[in-house]
């Protein structure tokens, strides 16, 4: 049994490797022969350099949420959500786009952060539609699903407040993600290349976004316990097809876990970039072996950047000479499928 899996694992590759041999032979670029990989017809094409001006729209609002003066406590008022797009000064009509979050550890943080609006103006500059959000933060008093408030018991008072933070952040990420879907024709989003990225609890909310079902942090609680959810675009579905990690983790996958008994690791999971600080102090670097043990287990695409004596937020950490926006360029590139374009002239 063992030489006939072996012989059809043969098999395959070759069968594999003459189809990527035929794809080329009809892929053609301004003359020049096109990786396989580069073939989709309907696959938007981006820039290798910053060609365009980049457009910024500010405080748009995509949602409404709820904030209690104790945890869902009766009295509350309904915050608006913001987030800012950046757009590339063109006529495209095929936009992939890219959705970041900042980190703050739910607690702090703001859609104006540097190294974030640096980010969303790197991709812009070549043709991706950039969306960098805000989220409720601890301060804040989200409206909780009952099971979170039970679970909390066994946690003393200050991861208490951590852990109840967490849900509403996630919640709204998910908002603003179904506002990107809703608003694709508008902004000339092609919603089959979509990626998500953040550092630290962005990060770790992006990775929840990209591998929990769409139900998961949503459906938890219901429309008359949180009216604000009629603002949420809950009508909408979106596929998130890479996810950027910066100095994250599964946390917030886990509570799924926990509380639910739901696990959402498997084969079909989006590819994820992984970079993080071997000396990080704030979020161990073991939280990113552990995810990237889970994608290597499940045959997942993945790249894993350990960032060799850096801490929490290396944003200027650099692997062979490329910075890691140029990294998750290359990494988005090709697991996406994108066709590189030299010059818009």
């Amino acid at each position: 049994m063992a030489l006939v899996s072996k012989y059809y694992k043969t098999m395959n590759k070759i069968f594999r490797f003459w189809l990527s041999i035929l794809a080329l032979s009809f892929c053609i670029e301004n003359g020049n022969a096109q990786s396989p990989k580069n073939c989709d017809e309907n696959s938007p094409f981006v820039y290798a350099d910053p060609v365009f001006n980049v457009l910024v729209e500010e405080g748009t609002i995509y949602a409404k949420g709820l904030s209690h003066q104790s945890i869902n406590g009766n009295i509350s008022n309904a915050m608006h959500l913001k987030l800012d797009v950046y757009l590339p000064d063109n006529e495209l009509k095929n936009r992939p786009a890219i959705m970041l979050i900042h980190g703050g550890g739910f607690a702090g943080g703001t859609r104006k952060h540097d190294k974030i609006v640096n980010m969303a103006n790197y991709f812009a500059a070549r043709g991706w539609v950039a969306f960098s959000i805000d989220y409720r933060l601890k301060k804040d008093e989200g409206t909780v699903p009952q099971e979170w408030v039970d679970y909390s018991v066994n946690l003393d008072t200050n991861t208490a407040q951590r852990f109840f933070s967490v849900y509403p952040a996630i919640r709204d990420a998910k908002a603003a993600l179904r506002w990107v879907v809703a608003n694709a024709g508008k902004y000339n989003v092609n919603t089959n290349h979509i990626t998500v990225g953040g550092g630290s609890a962005g990060a770790g909310t992006a990775i929840t976004l990209g591998l929990s079902n769409q139900e998961d942090y949503r459906d938890e609680i219901s429309m008359s316990q949180d009216p604000t959810l009629g603002t949420a675009n809950t009508d909408q579905q979106y596929q998130v097809h890479t996810i950027l990690d910066f100095w994250g983790g599964k946390t917030t996958l886990d509570i799924l876990d926990s509380l639910y008994n739901h696990q959402r690791f498997d084969f079909s999971d989006p590819p994820i970039f992984i970079a993080h600080g071997t000396e990080d102090p704030t979020v161990p670097f073991s939280k990113a072996q552990q995810l990237k043990d889970i994608y290597k287990a499940n045959e997942m695409p993945f790249v894993f950047y350990p960032l060799e004596g850096k801490g929490h937020g290396a944003w200027n950490a650099t692997i062979n000479g490329k910075r890691l926006e140029a990294l998750a360029f290359d990494f988005i590139v090709e697991q996406q499928n994108l066709t590189i374009k030299e010059s818009k002239y």
